[in-house]
């Protein structure tokens, strides 16, 4: 058992430097690109079929919409789907898709270990010192959790008819760095209910309106442009991260599989 967690931290460790590495490559990309590259109701030269010229043509049906399986058996990864899905999620799914991702004991505790780090030091948001500013800061991360989500995956991915989920390319998909790639453009990327490729609005769209309207309940210390930034740039590392460990979890899984089994076959 000791051997099991400390190959999964070793994971975690491995797949957060991943995404700290390609974040700024990915920001760099999209210094060069013009706003029609990126703005339009459909984007072929984003497809992912187009981008790596790698996944079989064969669709894969999906009967529950949404992925019950567990990063590392522990990390919810309720929006992580095949890519040959074809399947939308319905209005219903969609709003199902927020609400888990809201209430899952995992990112309940997740908010409450942030909490306890922007505890030190007063940082943002500066609600002070002591056992009730660490509950205002526990409740405003929920709400800044549970408001994404809820502006994302169902208010704005009902109203603009896109996916929120991510299309997991795989193994099938190509080598790593091709893999890397599509998990990164995804991040502004987002297939429409009738399967096309567009700006991700419902992503992006809806994280800045949670960010926005934190500003209700966020000290007045804690309400200015420059941590309203920081808070973007937070969210969008967050995203980075996400999509990568949803792309390459199967992968570490296999890997973590192989590796306890000769180690059991040593022993």
């Amino acid at each position: 058992m000791t051997g099991q967690l400390y190959f999964r931290l070793s994971v975690f460790t491995v797949v957060f430097a991943l995404g700290f590495a390609c974040a700024p490559p990915a920001c760099a990309q999209t210094d060069t690109a013009t706003l029609d590259d990126f703005i339009g109701p459909y984007l072929p030269a984003l497809e992912p079929e187009l981008l790596l010229n790698s996944l079989p043509a064969t669709p894969v049906t999906t009967t529950t919409g949404l992925n019950n399986q567990r990063i590392l058996g522990v990390i919810p990864d309720y929006q992580t789907v095949d890519a040959r899905v074809t399947t939308p999620l319905t209005v219903r799914q969609k709003w199902e898709l927020a609400f888990k991702e809201s209430v899952d004991p995992f990112n309940i505790v997740s908010a409450g270990i942030g909490a306890a780090f922007s505890q030190q030091g007063d940082q943002t948001p500066k609600y002070g010192e002591g056992g009730q500013a660490f509950g205002k800061r526990y409740g405003a991360a929920l709400a800044d959790m549970t408001t994404q989500n809820v502006f994302s995956a169902g208010v704005l991915a009902t109203l603009l008819h896109q996916d929120p989920r991510y299309f997991r390319m795989g193994a099938e998909g190509g080598k790593i760095p091709k893999r890397i790639v599509y998990s990164l453009s995804r991040l502004f990327i987002a297939r429409q209910d009738n399967g096309k490729s567009t700006f991700n609005t419902s992503g992006i769209g809806g994280m800045i309106l949670g960010i926005g309207l934190s500003n209700v309940y966020y000290p007045a210390a804690s309400e200015n442009g420059e941590v309203m930034l920081g808070r973007i740039t937070t969210s969008l590392f967050s995203g980075v991260t996400g999509n990568l460990m949803s792309e390459f979890a199967p992968d570490l899984q296999k890997l973590e599989d192989k590796v306890l089994r000769r180690h059991k076959d040593h022993l």
